[in-house]
């Protein structure tokens, strides 16, 4: 079931820190449009880097978090910027990599575009160097 989605860019973003940090997956998936320009661009060792556009690889991108990561050690929003429909959050959090187990903190900045309440666009900028040392045996 499609939940309605909020009016505003910041509550649309506000919904989506809420419903990834309680966990709720599929509320979280009904804020992005049909088609999003969904971007992570980095080092190939870190594992989410890369293009996605629909619903469904958008979902495959955030189930892959547990598989490769620990729960954070920590997490903290720290800026939250909005411009008509668009919006940037900085934000930082150390993980752990499940295969190596080392940590690494990662400060990153997410940029939304949000229409009709929509998430229709969603680039994170983070060092994928720094994380890509992390999975690194």
């Amino acid at each position: 079931m499609t939940s309605t989605p909020p009016q505003s860019t910041g509550a649309t973003v506000d919904a989506f820190f809420e419903r990834f940090g309680s966990g709720d997956l599929p509320a979280m998936i009904d804020l992005f449009a049909d088609t999003v320009d969904f971007r992570i661009d980095g080092s190939p060792q870190v594992p989410w880097t890369g293009r996605r556009a629909t619903p469904t690889e958008i979902r495959e991108f955030f189930e892959l978090f547990p598989k490769v990561l620990t729960a954070p050690q920590s997490f903290a929003l720290h800026t939250r910027l909005i411009d008509g429909t668009e919006a940037v959050v900085t934000a930082e959090g150390v993980f752990g990599v499940l295969a190596t187990g080392h940590t690494f903190t990662n400060r990153y900045a997410l940029h939304f575009t949000v229409t009709d309440g929509r998430i229709t666009r969603y680039h994170m900028y983070e060092d994928s160097y720094a994380i890509a040392q992390a999975f690194t045996p």
